[in-house]
């Protein structure tokens, strides 16, 4: 695994800036940090034996970095990374319709790979990647274009200007925003990462198909002020900022309450 991600890292840096990773490199190790701060002993202890001394956000973005195998091996992860669903649907009929996506997609991998990290009967390296891949999905999932529609694939065909360069819109949420704040990744966990613990609980206490909807019920709003060809600058960054964050935090909070949900 060690190796791949070397491998990963380094065809990464060659990529161009079109290629679209969630979140970015920052977004995702964002989700990781908030993550592992709020981890109980056991859940620390428990992920150390399986992936050692680095932090999560070491590993926060290895299942995009391995889309660029030559081996292909990992091919059949492409998918796993969203989920496409037409846009403002009510809750009720959203969840119905996300539990009978068909195949393997962001919702069933979430949910399979938890039941996998939980598994102490499986090799310690299936655990591993299971590990790996949850700590990336969560994070995807909070990245609201990957709750996005099939027809421009959450956002890739929709190009826009952000101050005046032309790019994507899936790109400007995956990483052009996040880094727009102008923050490490460690700084912007401390920015974000202040809930008492009571707020911890209740954010965590939610489902993981509430939190389909409310990436959905962003998207919808994302949507709406990002028009084909539109040109975006400080506004958008002002009425986004907020539910970038949230987005952030979010993530970061109930990755931590499936881990320590996982090792207890």
């Amino acid at each position: 695994m060690k190796h791949l991600l070397k491998s990963g890292m380094f065809i990464a840096a060659l990529l161009t800036a079109e290629f679209s990773f969630a979140w970015g490199v920052t977004g995702h190790r964002v989700v990781a940090e908030i993550a592992e701060r709020n981890l109980n002993k056991k859940a620390l202890r428990g992920i150390h034996e399986l992936i050692g001394k680095e932090g999560l956000a070491y590993w926060a973005n290895w299942p995009d970095f391995i889309k660029s195998d030559t081996t292909h091996t990992w091919d059949h992860t492409s998918k796993w990374h969203y989920v496409d669903l037409p846009g403002h649907i009510g809750k009720e009929v959203f969840i119905t319709d996300l539990q009978k996506l068909p195949g393997e997609n962001l919702y069933t991998q979430i949910k399979a790979l938890t039941a996998e990290l939980k598994d102490k009967t499986l090799p310690v390296e299936k655990r591993k990647n299971a590990l790996v891949f949850l700590i990336h999905l969560v994070g995807d999932l909070h990245q609201p274009l990957h709750v996005g529609r099939d027809e421009d694939q959450g956002g890739n065909k929709i190009s826009v200007n952000w101050f005046d360069k032309k790019t994507s819109l899936h790109s400007l949420w995956d990483g052009t925003l996040v880094d727009f704040q102008q923050y490490s990744f460690k700084e912007y966990a401390d920015a974000l990462n202040i809930l008492s613990k009571d707020e911890i609980k209740t954010m965590q206490q939610t489902s993981l198909e509430d939190w389909f909807y409310e990436s959905h019920v962003l998207s919808d709003k994302v949507y709406e002020q990002s028009p084909p060809d539109a040109k975006l600058s400080y506004k958008y960054n002002y009425i986004f900022k907020k539910d970038l964050e949230d987005q952030l935090l979010k993530g970061g909070v109930q990755l931590a309450g499936i881990l320590n949900g996982v090792f207890e």
